[in-house]
C-alpha cells in the first residue's frame, strides 16, 4: 500500500521480522509465579499482529515470524508483551516502542530490548493542525493591548479506543509565569480525524496604564515566557476522559511573523522528572527488517528494467546485469527476490533460469550433490517457487497440516522423548498415517502444479541428463531436490512461514513436524535411489520407521509424479477439486440493504474466503449465512472512513447487494482487499468505477448522486486482469534493484577492475580474494555491461535527488507531510 505525495513519488512500507523470545519477565504474585504470555505488534497504537500464548513461563520462546505491507504512515513500532487473563483483561507486562526514524538502526539484526511500562499518558499517536496570531486592541478608554488568536483546525490519525474511533476533544491553554487560561472545543463524535475548526482568544498583554482588576499581571516583556499547550482527549461519558497527546507551541514564534500556522505531532503527556528509575521487567529478543521505497513514475525505470530483462539472452549469463547483481550480493538472499518478480512478470526467469543452472551445472563434478548448494540458481528457483506456488501450497498440504496441527496425536517415535504412559506402536501407526496423507497430497497434486515451476523442472531435468547422461536417475533428482526438499518439506516443517498457518505450531506438532518433513525428503529423493540402497537416516529410529516405506510402490509414484511435474505437457488445473480456504478471521459486517446509520447494524461475522466463494458465518465452524461466488465480485475497494465513522473498512461490490466490512486493523484490512482482488481480478464483467462512501438516506454520500444505481464516481485501483498468483509491482522491484547496486557499488567496482585486469594480463594480477567471488565468463562483455550499470544507475541517482529536492520544498517543515516534532520555541 502506498502513500503518493504531490511529486508522484510512492512511499511503499513494509515490515519483516521475527519475534524470538522474552526473559526475566515480572512473576506473578502469590505461589504460582509463572505467567501465559503473548505478545503483538503495534504501528502506533493499532495493533496488527498477535502470537500465539506461551503457557507457564517467565522466558516464554515465540519464534514467530511476521510479514506485512504498511498500508499508513506511522510514527512507533511497538512491541507488547500481555499476560492473559483468565476472569479479567489482560495484563500488560511491558512494551519496546523504537521510532519509524530509528528503525534503521536495527536492520536485519536480532536485538534484546529492555521492557517499558505501558504508561496510558505515553500512548500517542496522531497530529493537531493549528494557527495562531497576535492582534492588537484598542480598549475602551484607548489603551492598546494585544490578543492572542488560536485557531484549533483539525486532527488527524488519532488512535482507536477499544476498537472503535474516539470522541475526541481539544482544551487550549495559554501558559506562563503567573497565569493558566483553559479552553475547550466541543466534542466530536466518533472519528479518527475531527474537524474542529474552532477559534479561542486570549488576552496576552496590558500597557501599564490599564487600571482593571485582573486575575493575572504580566509585563510586555514576558510574553516569551508564554506558551501556548493543546491537549487532545477522549470523551469517556460516563467514565474518565482519556488522555490522547499533547502539543506545546512558544509564543515567541510570533515575535517575527504575527501569524503561525503548522502540523503539530502529538506527544506523550510532561510528567516533569523523566529520570526516575524504572523496575526491571524483562526484555524481549526481536529481528527487524523495515523497508522503505521511494518509487519514482515508471518511465524513469525504463533502462534499467529494459538492461536486466536482457539477461537471459547475454551469450555468457554471467556477463548479464541480473548475475552481476547476484555475484555481488551473494550473502545477501533477499537480493536474488527483486530480479525473480522482476523476469516472472515479463515471462523471461525461464530462459533465464535455464542459462545460470547450465553455468551451474558446468562446475559440478557429481551427480549426487546436483543442486544442493546455496548458488544463484537454487536461490532463484526456491523464491520462484515460493512465489508462484502459494497456491499449490495451499491447495496440496493445507488440508492435511490443518489436520494434523488440530489433533492431538502423539507422533513421537524417538524412545528417550517418549512421555510417560506413550506407547511407542501407536506412535508410529499415527505417524505413519500422517506421512501417508501427506505424500498422497503430493503426488496427487501434479495437475495443480503451476505451469512455471513445470516449465523449469523440465529444464533442469534436460540440463541434468545432458551433464551425466550415464546415470539414469539424475533426471529425477535434479527436480526432487527443489520440489522434495526444498518446496514441500520445508513448508511441512514450518507451515506459518508459508501462510498455511496463522501460528508458530506448539512443541508437540512442532517435533510431528519435523518427523514428517524428514520422511517426506527421504521418500522424494528415493526415486534416485536404487532399490537395495537404504536410507541415509542418522537416527536408528527413523532408520527403522523408514523401512515400511521401502517398496517399489513409492519409488514409482514418485517417478510419476516427477514426470508429471517436469514434462512440458503438465498445465496448471484451470480448477481446484476441493475447495480451499485461501483467508478467514473475524470481522464486523454492516447488515446488507440497510439504510440508515445505526451500531446494531454491525455484527461480528467470521469472514471466509475460499478459491470458490467468500462466505460470512455467525461464528468459525458455523453454516455460513450468505455466499458469494467468487465469479460474481466485481470490484473490491477501500471504504471512506466518513461513510460509518468507523476505520479500516472496505467494500465487496458484487451482483447483489454491497457488502461492507470492518476488518481489526490496518494491515488485516490491506490483506483482505489484496486477496479479494486478486482471486476476481480475471472474472468477466468487472467495474471501473465505485462510489467510495456508502448510499444512506437517499444519496451517495460521496457525489450526492440519488439514484442507487448510479455508476460510480472514482476510477477503480484494479481493473486490469492479471495472474491469480502474481501481483508485481515491477517499477518497485526494480527501484530495490537500484537500491542494492548503490549500496554494493563497492563490490562493483572491485567486479570491473577484475575484468579490465583479467581483459589486460589474460589472467589476476591482484590477490586472489578480490575476485574469488565473482563468477567472469568474458572480461570485456562483463566490463561492458557493469559500466551500463554504472551509468543507469547514475542517471536515476539524479532524478532521486531532483525528486526529493521537490519534496523538501513542497513538503516543508510544519506541512501536512513534515509535522513539527516536539515542543517549538
Amino acid at each position: 500500500m502506498a502513500e503518493e505525495d504531490d511529486t508522484g513519488i510512492r512511499i511503499l512500507q513494509s515490515l519483516r521480522g521475527k519475534i524470538c523470545e522474552a526473559k526475566n519477565l515480572v512473576p506473578c504474585p502469590g505461589p504460582n509465579r509463572m505467567r501465559d504470555c503473548f505478545c503483538t505488534v503495534s504501528l502506533d497504537q493499532e495493533e496488527v499482529f498477535r502470537t500465539k500464548v506461551f503457557e507457564k513461563s517467565l522466558s516464554p520462546f515465540y519464534g514467530e515470524d511476521f510479514y506485512f505491507e504498511i498500508p499508513r504512515p506511522f510514527q512507533y513500532l511497538s512491541f507488547y508483551v500481555y499476560a492473559k487473563g483468565v476472569f479479567q483483561r489482560d495484563l500488560s507486562v511491558g512494551k519496546v516502542a523504537i521510532r519509524k526514524d530509528e528503525l534503521s538502526k536495527y536492520h536485519g539484526r536480532e536485538h534484546w530490548f529492555s521492557l517499558q511500562p505501558v504508561d496510558p499518558n505515553s500512548e500517542v499517536q496522531g497530529k493537531v493542525h493549528l494557527e495562531m496570531k497576535l492582534n492588537e486592541l484598542i480598549t475602551d478608554n484607548g489603551s492598546v493591548c494585544q490578543q492572542l488568536v488560536v485557531r484549533v483546525i483539525e486532527c488527524q490519525g488519532l488512535p482507536l479506543i477499544s476498537g472503535q474511533c474516539c470522541d475526541p476533544y481539544a482544551t487550549v491553554s495559554l501558559i506562563g509565569p503567573a497565569r493558566s487560561d483553559q479552553k475547550k472545543t466541543k466534542v466530536k463524535k466518533k472519528t479518527s480525524n475531527p474537524q474542529f475548526e474552532e477559534t479561542f482568544y486570549f488576552e496576552v498583554t496590558r500597557s501599564s496604564s490599564y487600571t482593571k482588576k485582573s486575575q493575572f499581571q504580566v509585563e510586555e516583556e514576558d510574553i516569551e515566557k508564554l506558551e501556548i499547550k493543546v491537549d487532545l482527549w477522549n470523551n469517556g461519558n460516563l467514565v474518565q476522559d482519556v488522555f490522547l497527546g499533547e502539543t506545546r507551541v512558544s509564543v515567541k514564534i510570533l515575535r517575527n511573523d504575527s501569524s503561525h500556522r503548522a502540523w503539530y505531532l502529538l506527544q506523550p503527556k510532561d510528567n516533569g522528572n523523566k529520570t526516575s528509575k524504572v523496575d526491571d521487567l524483562g526484555s524481549l529478543r526481536l529481528n527487524i527488517t523495515y523497508t522503505e521505497d521511494n518509487v519514482l513514475p515508471s518511465k524513469y525505470y525504463t533502462p534499467l528494467r529494459d538492461l536486466l530483462l536482457k539477461s537471459p539472452d547475454v551469450k555468457h549469463i554471467s556477463a548479464s546485469a541480473a548475475h552481476i547483481l547476484g555475484d555481488i550480493c551473494r550473502e545477501r538472499y533477499e537480493a536474488v527476490l527483486p530480479v525473480v518478480r522482476l523476469l516472472l512478470h515479463h515471462n523471461r526467469l525461464v530462459p533465464f533460469v535455464t542459462a545460470i543452472a547450465a553455468l551451474e551445472l558446468e562446475q559440478t563434478q557429481e551427480a549426487n550433490t546436483i543442486f544442493r548448494g546455496n548458488s544463484l540458481a537454487t536461490r532463484c528457483i526456491d523464491d520462484m517457487m515460493k512465489i508462484v506456488g502459494k497456491r499449490y501450497l495451499t491447495v496440496t498440504l493445507k488440508p492435511v497440516l490443518d489436520e494434523i496441527c488440530e489433533s492431538s496425536k502423539s507422533c513421537e517415535i524417538d524412545p528417550i522423548k517418549l512421555k510417560e504412559g506413550d506407547n511407542v506402536e501407536v506412535n508410529k501407526e499415527n505417524l505413519h498415517l500422517y506421512v501417508q496423507k501427506v505424500f498422497n497430497s503430493i503426488i496427487q497434486s501434479s495437475m495443480s502444479c503451476p505451469t512455471v515451476m513445470c516449465d523449469v523442472f523440465n529444464s533442469l531435468r534436460q540440463l541434468a541428463t545432458k551433464r551425466f547422461p550415464v546415470d539414469p536417475h539424475v533426471q529425477y533428482s535434479a527436480v526432487s531436490s527443489f520440489v522434495f526438499l526444498r518446496f514441500f518439506a520445508v513448508a511441512v516443517l514450518s507451515p506459518h512461514s508459508f501462510q498455511l498457518r496463522a501460528h508458530h505450531p506448539d512443541a508437540e506438532t512442532s517435533r510431528t513436524l519435523t518427523l514428517i518433513s524428514k520422511t517426506i525428503q527421504t521418500l522424494g529423493s528415493w526415486g534416485s535411489l536404487s532399490k537395495n540402497k537404504l536410507s541415509s537416516f542418522k537416527e536408528s529410529y527413523m532408520y527403522d520407521f523408514f523401512k515400511s516405506f521401502q517398496e517399489e510402490k513409492y519409488i514409482e509414484e514418485v517417478k510419476k509424479f516427477l514426470d508429471e511435474i517436469s514434462s512440458n505437457e503438465s498445465k496448471e488445473s484451470s480448477s481446484v477439486e476441493e475447495s480451499v480456504i485461501l483467508k478467514e478471521g473475524e470481522v464486523h459486517k454492516r447488515a446488507q440493504g440497510r439504510k440508515r446509520i445505526g451500531k446494531k447494524n454491525f455484527k461480528k461475522r467470521w469472514l471466509r474466503l475460499t478459491t470458490r466463494e467468500l462466505s460470512y458465518h455467525k461464528h468459525k465452524g458455523k453454516d455460513s449465512l450468505y455466499v458469494i461466488p467468487i465469479k460474481n465480485i466485481l470490484a473490491v475497494e477501500k471504504l471512506e472512513e466518513s461513510a460509518f465513522n468507523k476505520k479500516n473498512m472496505f467494500q465487496v461490490i458484487h451482483t447483489e447487494k454491497l457488502l461492507y466490512v470492518q476488518a481489526n486493523n490496518c494491515v488485516e484490512a490491506n490483506e483482505w482487499i489484496e486477496v479479494l482482488s486478486r482471486v476476481s481480478r480475471c472474472n468477466l464483467g468487472r467495474l471501473n468505477s465505485y462510489h467510495p462512501s456508502a448510499y444512506i438516506s437517499g444519496n451517495w454520500l460521496c457525489c450526492k448522486a440519488t439514484s442507487e444505481t448510479q455508476p460510480g464516481c472514482k476510477p477503480c485501483t484494479a481493473t486490469m486482469p492479471a495472474n491469480i498468483q502474481l501481483d508485481i509491482d515491477c517499477d518497485r522491484e526494480t527501484e530495490r534493484i537500484f537500491s542494492l547496486f548503490v549500496s554494493n557499488r563497492s563490490k562493483l567496482q572491485k567486479m570491473e577492475d577484475a575484468c579490465a585486469s583479467i581483459a589486460v594480463y589474460q589472467g589476476p594480477q591482484k590477490e586472489q580474494d578480490d575476485y574469488s567471488h565473482f563468477t567472469i565468463q568474458d572480461p570485456r562483455e562483463t566490463f561492458n555491461t557493469i559500466k551500463q550499470i554504472h551509468e543507469i544507475t547514475e542517471q536515476l541517482q539524479e532524478h532521486h535527488e531532483t525528486f526529493q529536492k521537490k519534496r523538501s520544498t513542497s513538503a516543508k517543515y510544519g506541512s501536512e507531510q513534515n509535522p513539527i516534532v516536539g515542543k517549538t520555541s
